[in-house]
Protein backbone atom coordinates (compact mmCIF):
# COMPACT_ATOMS: atom_id res chain seq x y z
CA UNK A 1 0.00 0.00 0.00
CA UNK A 2 1.48 3.65 -1.01
CA UNK A 3 1.90 6.25 1.54
CA UNK A 4 -0.66 8.71 -0.55
CA UNK A 5 -3.36 5.34 -0.05
CA UNK A 6 -1.93 5.23 3.96
CA UNK A 7 -2.52 8.83 4.14
CA UNK A 8 -5.92 8.57 2.34
CA UNK A 9 -7.22 6.24 4.69
CA UNK A 10 -6.82 7.88 7.46
CA UNK A 11 -8.46 11.09 6.31
CA UNK A 12 -11.61 8.43 5.84
CA UNK A 13 -12.29 7.61 9.16
CA UNK A 14 -12.91 11.48 10.37
CA UNK A 15 -15.60 11.11 7.66
CA UNK A 16 -19.20 10.12 8.49
CA UNK A 17 -20.15 6.55 7.90
CA UNK A 18 -22.66 8.63 5.21
CA UNK A 19 -19.73 10.20 3.38
CA UNK A 20 -17.41 6.91 3.50
CA UNK A 21 -20.28 4.58 2.02
CA UNK A 22 -20.81 6.92 -0.63
CA UNK A 23 -17.17 7.28 -1.07
CA UNK A 24 -16.53 3.32 -1.13
CA UNK A 25 -19.97 2.84 -3.57
CA UNK A 26 -17.61 5.47 -5.57
CA UNK A 27 -14.90 3.55 -6.01
CA UNK A 28 -17.01 0.49 -6.04
CA UNK A 29 -18.25 1.68 -9.21
CA UNK A 30 -15.12 2.96 -10.76
CA UNK A 31 -13.74 -0.62 -11.62
CA UNK A 32 -16.51 -1.07 -13.80
CA UNK A 33 -16.58 1.23 -17.01
CA UNK A 34 -19.34 -0.21 -18.43
CA UNK A 35 -22.72 1.65 -17.91
CA UNK A 36 -25.64 -0.79 -16.51
CA UNK A 37 -28.25 1.01 -19.24
CA UNK A 38 -29.72 -1.57 -20.71
CA UNK A 39 -29.80 -3.64 -17.15
CA UNK A 40 -31.04 -0.61 -15.93
CA UNK A 41 -33.98 -0.62 -18.68
CA UNK A 42 -34.78 -4.02 -18.23
CA UNK A 43 -35.48 -3.54 -14.61
CA UNK A 44 -37.59 -0.75 -15.13
CA UNK A 45 -39.47 -2.28 -17.91
CA UNK A 46 -40.03 -5.51 -15.36
CA UNK A 47 -40.84 -3.25 -12.54
CA UNK A 48 -44.00 -1.26 -14.45
CA UNK A 49 -45.38 -5.04 -15.79
CA UNK A 50 -45.30 -6.13 -12.28
CA UNK A 51 -47.92 -2.94 -11.33
CA UNK A 52 -49.52 -3.16 -14.30
CA UNK A 53 -50.56 -6.90 -13.61
CA UNK A 54 -51.05 -5.97 -9.84
CA UNK A 55 -53.55 -3.13 -11.24
CA UNK A 56 -55.00 -5.89 -13.55
CA UNK A 57 -55.60 -8.28 -10.52
CA UNK A 58 -53.08 -10.91 -12.43
CA UNK A 59 -50.38 -10.74 -10.10
CA UNK A 60 -51.42 -11.69 -6.09
CA UNK A 61 -49.80 -9.42 -3.42
CA UNK A 62 -48.64 -11.89 -0.64
CA UNK A 63 -48.01 -9.41 2.93
CA UNK A 64 -43.82 -9.40 4.12
CA UNK A 65 -45.18 -11.57 7.17
CA UNK A 66 -46.69 -14.53 5.32
CA UNK A 67 -43.36 -14.30 3.11
CA UNK A 68 -41.02 -14.82 6.46
CA UNK A 69 -43.07 -17.39 8.22
CA UNK A 70 -43.51 -19.55 5.13
CA UNK A 71 -40.11 -19.81 4.66
CA UNK A 72 -39.14 -19.99 7.96
CA UNK A 73 -41.58 -23.14 8.08
CA UNK A 74 -39.44 -25.13 5.65
CA UNK A 75 -36.40 -25.13 7.80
Amino acid sequence: MTVAVKDFLKKTKDMSPMDRAELIEGLFRSFDATPHKDVDAAWAHEAESRIDAIDRGDLKMVDAEAVFKSVNDRR
